[in-house]
């Protein structure tokens, strides 16, 4: 599903990564740990195509068959819409809208008929417990209910990859528990590759794999 090779960045004199070598597996789960400024975040960014890696030699990244290397700005914003969902610490979540509206915005952004983004939305919103929180605006929900509706959001597009940066790092221990085994059931259902950085040790050790990061290289 990803295949990343000889990833470097640098941000002017500070190299952040220093040429890693990663394969994730379909239906994968992916831990990455390791101390801060170690380069998760950094690699996370990269692999999920927020950012652009520094081109070295053989320098590549292909996700799901593609070569994300040779796109131009326009056709990765479109592959990442399609492809990939992302799920963060602090959930980002649009205060002006609804749970529902929420949800619906990367639906919108691909062109997805308003009333099949809504039915889509409404049917994850249902799956993950809050179908009575439909017309609620974030201010008015919960830590964990905001997060699964963050969750929902990632999952709109139907995307192959999830990429999650902290995902229960603002989360009382219950409602990080119970993000942690959605994680894994939807993993199950849909057959997603998941790939979380995280400082929660019991996240990290859940997943199929754990990697650790140290001074910008994976070491184990």
């Amino acid at each position: 599903m990803i295949k990343a090779t000889n990833i470097h960045k640098s941000y002017s004199d500070l190299h952040v990564l220093k040429g890693v070598d990663l394969t994730i597996s379909e239906s994968e789960i992916i831990s990455i740990v390791g101390a801060s400024g170690a380069g998760k975040t950094t690699l996370l960014q990269i692999l999920g195509t927020l950012d652009k890696p520094d081109y070295k030699a053989n320098t590549d990244l292909t996700i799901n068959g593609k070569s994300i290397t040779s796109l131009n700005d326009k056709a990765l914003a479109k592959f990442r819409n399609n492809h990939i969902g992302f799920i963060f610490q602090f959930h980002q979540l649009l205060p002006e809208f609804t749970a529902l509206e929420n949800v619906c915005i990367p639906a919108f952004i691909n062109n997805t008929p308003k009333a099949k983004a809504e039915l889509r939305a409404k049917e994850l919103l249902d799956y993950l417990g809050l179908s009575e929180r439909l017309h609620h605006k974030p201010n008015s929900m919960s830590g964990g209910e905001q997060q699964r509706v963050a969750v929902a959001r990632a999952l709109i597009n139907e995307p192959k990859i999830i990429f999650a940066d902290e995902p229960s790092g603002n989360l009382d221990s219950e409602s990080a528990e119970q993000l942690h085994n959605l994680f894994f059931k939807l993993r199950d259902e849909f057959k997603q590759t998941f790939v979380i950085v995280t400082h929660n040790q019991e996240l990290a050790e859940m997943a199929d794999r754990q990697l650790t990061m140290v001074d910008g290289k994976i070491v184990g």
